[in-house]
């Protein structure tokens, strides 16, 4: 059980489930606006964090988790995102420009990657982003009139018209607008003719082609969007770091956002914030643990990565469907409860697509 009790066809066409999920999602928006107000400024600074990484992987939730369309090379789109918004900002472009010309670049290299990649699936289509991946990462780095190298390049500060973005919790306030414009978006496209072409396409090429379905259009669409909602992340973590440079987008980055839409739940919008959240958390964890248990990091080199990958395959094998899939089977669980039967809730075998085939 792993997907949400529905008594209509309707429920799938709506926006909010019902008045109690448009209550929930009401009260969660004064929780995110009232943070400020009540927290300090590093886990202000946090939740900005976890604003951007959710809009990133929002665009990875749209191409992996919607469209079924495995890739190792986001952080391109990340970099091509960033570093236009710290170059058009340099000349003098308004943020509202500079941010959309960013999404618009980041999209334009998406079709580019997406053109050849209209014959790839699997993991020969993991190999083709992420050898692409690799190539952005060394134009950034060899083209040092723009990018300016390994030197790194310093962004602007960030205004909003009259407003100058200097402070955290400004940055934060306008990442949880955008964000939630995204995700708002992204909920009315998966609504849409297109978001079920995706859903399509995911599921099986071949009864998605037999239904009217254009894969290659589709697949393109698919890579653009994607693209463009990581560019438009991208825009935004460059005025959060304030300082870019080609070590920042390795394959490193592109694997946590692969992670993160794991964590998350693949196939949910909700998943895609809180993958973000487990992303930015974990980091803090561990630190936090080693600080009350005296460990250093001189001492003990290699502990961050090493507790982070081991958490991350335990939650692989033991909760397949992501935070959001958990969250599924315990409201079902509360909704059924007392006439709730145990094998309900028994994880289900998971098919690869030759097997379904057979």
């Amino acid at each position: 059980m792993h997907v949400e009790l529905k008594t209509s066809f309707d429920q799938d066409l709506r926006v909010f489930g019902h008045r109690g999920v448009a209550l929930w999602y009401v009260a969660l928006a004064v929780a995110a606006i009232a943070a400020p107000l009540v927290l300090g400024t590093y886990p202000v600074s946090l939740l900005g964090f976890v604003c951007v990484y959710a809009m990133a992987g929002l665009g990875m939730m749209l191409l992996a988790g919607y469209a079924g369309q495995v890739s190792l090379g986001h952080a391109a789109f990340l970099a091509a995102g960033a570093y236009a918004e710290a170059i058009l900002a340099a000349h003098g472009w308004p943020f509202p420009a500079s941010f959309l010309a960013a999404g618009a670049v980041a999209a334009l290299l998406g079709v580019v990657i997406g053109l050849p990649a209209l014959r790839m699936s699997g993991i020969y289509l993991a190999v083709a982003t992420l050898a692409f991946a690799f190539i952005v990462e060394e134009v950034l780095a060899r083209w040092e009139s723009v990018t300016r190298g390994n030197n790194g390049f310093p962004v602007p500060p960030l205004s909003v018209g009259p407003v100058t973005i200097d402070a955290e919790w400004k940055l934060y306030y306008l990442a949880l607008g955008l964000l939630a414009v995204a995700l708002l978006g992204a909920r009315n496209l998966l609504r849409s003719k297109t978001g079920r072409a995706l859903m399509a396409l995911r599921d099986s090429e071949i009864a998605a082609q037999s239904m009217g379905v254009a894969i290659a259009r589709t697949k393109l669409v698919a890579f653009a969007l994607s693209a463009a909602l990581t560019g438009f992340a991208g825009a935004l973590y460059a005025h959060k770091i304030q300082f870019l440079s080609p070590d920042q987008f390795t394959i490193v980055a592109s694997v946590e956002l692969l992670v993160l839409v794991l964590v998350g739940g693949l196939g949910s919008l909700h998943g895609a914030v809180l993958g973000a959240a487990f992303i930015v958390a974990l980091p803090q964890a561990i630190v936090l643990v080693k600080g009350l248990t005296g460990l250093s990091a001189a001492s003990q080199a290699g502990l961050d990565a090493g507790v982070y990958g081991i958490v991350l395959i335990v939650f692989m094998l033991y909760e397949p469907h992501g935070l959001y899939g958990r969250w599924v089977k315990v409201r079902a669980y509360l909704e059924l409860f007392p006439f709730y039967r145990r094998a309900t809730f028994r994880r289900q075998r998971s098919y690869a697509r030759t097997e379904r085939l057979r």
